[in-house]
């Protein structure tokens, strides 16, 4: 990304600016705390084909570093972690997710290889290519700003 890692993590925790790059995310619900730090609750409404209500729990929050949240839905619950870290580019950024499908029968492991596992990583890979393209722009805005005050 072509932001400092401070930058790339602040555009992250940007709720404001989540509709342009988290992969079906339509609007905020509530914010309960000092988001984006620890403690802090983020519920939010995905669109409508989408996953529901998510309730994002802070658990760690280290500016440019790390950002991790508990994250629960209907389908499932989890931990989500970001993790950002300079490169020659500006910032690394890596999303994982780590998950437990809330289903409750026998085909449970199933659904999750043959379905569910691909979908999530198809969705955070389409989120973090659109966080690039607003890190991109963002870089651009900061030169472009920069010119101007010349």
């Amino acid at each position: 990304m072509p932001l400092a890692p401070e930058a790339a993590f602040a555009l992250w925790t940007d709720v404001q600016r989540w509709a342009s790059f988290v992969e079906g995310f339509a609007h905020v619900l509530e914010l309960k705390g000092d988001w984006p730090h620890a403690g802090s609750r983020l519920t939010w409404k995905s669109i409508p084909e989408g996953r529901g209500t998510v309730l994002e729990q802070v658990t760690e929050s280290l500016p440019g570093q790390t950002f991790v949240t508990q994250v629960h839905e209907e389908r499932l619950t989890g931990i989500q972690t970001v993790r950002f870290a300079e490169d020659a580019e500006g910032a690394y950024v890596e999303l994982q997710l780590d998950y437990e499908l809330s289903r409750e029968d026998g085909l449970k492991k199933i659904v999750d290889v043959l379905f569910v596992r691909r979908a999530l990583t198809d969705a955070l890979a389409r989120t973090l290519m659109r966080f690039r393209t607003e890190a991109i722009e963002d870089a651009e805005a900061a030169v472009r700003a920069a010119r101007e005050r010349r």
